[in-house]
């Protein structure tokens, strides 16, 4: 991942930390609310004994790639915050 480089020309440093732990902020709170909306057993069993299996599978690769991308925004801020 390219991280960015703090200068006199670029965003300032505190408008980045800013915006990225707003983004990081939102992603958290989506993440909580993919949660609560996870596959319920009930919704699944008219395909197949298995078919629940293949939801939480994919439930948990949702919840996997907003945390990664969380985890990308919260090194960008520690990147930028060691500039400060």
């Amino acid at each position: 991942m390219i991280l960015p480089t703090i200068h006199m020309n670029g965003t300032a440093a505190c408008d980045l930390i800013e915006d990225l732990t707003r983004a990081s902020a939102s992603i958290y709170q989506a993440i909580l609310d993919v949660q609560r909306a996870g596959p319920n057993a009930r919704d699944y069993y008219p395909q197949g004994e298995n078919a629940i299996y293949s939801a939480n599978r994919d439930h948990a690769s949702r919840l996997g790639r907003l945390g990664a991308v969380r985890q990308e925004l919260e090194d960008i801020i520690e990147h930028v915050a060691k500039s400060l």
